[in-house]
């Protein structure tokens, strides 16, 4: 089934290492909500004949609309959309805004999963962050939602930062453990560039991140997660069995989706759409009735390319007859015998008709995937 993507462009505050796109100003709020809703509209057609199984607001911070912005969102899904009875419907939220009023007006809502953007649970990291919450709320938003009636809940935390000594980490992992939440993002902290972070590395005023701290927690946390019962079903995510996250893992496995929203992406199957990422370009277009986007047309190694890129992530791998008999035997023929010398080091691994990576071939992922990519010139 097919999925819809929601990009809300706005947050509180900046955090140092964020390079998403957002804008701090809520002034037009409702605009884009209309913006939003008219490019639904737009769009509707792409998706005929396919039902909805998952629908994901993310940002920025979703949790920022009002629950009316919502509900008007939700309509025009609702009217103009086949929405499956058990679809995955998740909300991005950041602990401060999801206080007992908040949850309850989401609780009416057909949301049915948070995932909320925790990223520590000690007040000097989220200083440090520039996160809009602290430690407290970080622990009583998860309980209260809960209480409420929300289980199907997602924990964001981040690691690979010069505060996060490795008990502070152990620490962050138990937590979320205690928590009972069955699914678990972690990503490893990266320099973007045009962020805070980057600027103050570039100025000395920070230290440069540790490749080698980053290496230690991915194993920490890697053991801690699969010990307490979770299965590491994507390089970032961890889940307790069958709780995996419908609508990322669709996207790991090429499955189509409408990108609505200012930068948010699609992709058909075929072509990849991309959106504006400026928030007054966005709304200008579409209040003159015109999509503000652009077509990435992907040839047949683009799409086997991203095939390799994703797949190759997962604990359910590359499927060597998928290569074979959506790209050819060429295809084929070229991955086998570019996987030999990462066989060697033990960085790959093949069951049955599948490509995976070892457990020391995850700190390498994408650098494999690139390796395997190919190129016109590779069948000349």
């Amino acid at each position: 089934m097919a999925g819809i993507y929601i990009h809300i462009p706005f947050c509180k505050k900046a955090c140092t290492y964020c390079d998403f796109h957002f804008s701090t100003s809520m002034k037009y709020m409702d605009e884009m909500v209309d913006a939003i809703c008219a490019e639904l509209l737009m769009k509707k057609d792409r998706l005929a004949g396919q039902q909805i199984g998952s629908i994901y607001f993310g940002g920025g911070t979703p949790s920022v609309l009002t629950a009316p912005a919502l509900h008007k969102i939700f309509n025009t899904i609702t009217q103009h959309f086949s929405v499956a009875s058990d679809a995955e419907i998740t909300l991005e939220a950041n602990p401060d805004d999801l206080d007992t009023k908040k949850i309850m007006e989401l609780r009416a809502l057909p949301v049915n999963r948070f995932s909320i953007g925790i990223q520590s649970f000690f007040n000097e990291d989220l200083i440090w962050m520039n996160r809009a919450h602290n430690a407290t709320e970080a622990e009583t938003c998860v309980k209260r939602s809960q209480d409420a009636g929300f289980e199907n809940l997602s924990i964001d935390l981040i690691y690979g930062y010069p505060l996060l000594t490795n008990e502070k980490w152990q620490k962050n992992i138990q937590k979320a453990l205690e928590l009972e939440s069955p699914h678990l993002s972690a990503y490893s902290l990266t320099v973007e560039p045009r962020t805070a972070l980057a600027s103050a590395i570039k100025r000395g005023k920070q230290v440069p991140l540790n490749d080698e701290q980053s290496a230690d927690q991915f194993e920490m946390l890697i053991n801690k997660t699969t010990t307490g019962g979770f299965e590491h079903y994507e390089i970032s995510n961890f889940a307790k069995p069958g709780k995996y996250a419908v609508h990322n893992t669709n996207y790991w496995r090429g499955v189509p989706y409408l990108g609505i929203g200012p930068s948010a992406h699609g992709f058909d199957g075929t072509n990849r759409y991309l959106n504006i990422a400026n928030n007054a370009q966005y709304l200008t277009a579409l209040s003159d009735g015109k999509l503000a986007e652009t077509v990435e047309e992907l040839d047949q190694y683009d799409r086997f390319n991203e095939y390799m890129m994703t797949s190759l992530r997962t604990m359910w791998g590359v499927d060597f007859n998928k290569i074979s008999s959506q790209y050819g035997p060429a295809y084929l023929q070229d991955t086998m015998k570019n996987i030999k010398p990462f066989m060697e080091r033990n960085w790959l691994q093949v069951e049955g008709d599948t490509l995976k990576l070892t457990h020391d071939g995850k700190y390498f992922a994408d650098y494999i995937a690139s390796e395997l990519f190919l190129i016109p010139e590779d069948h000349l």
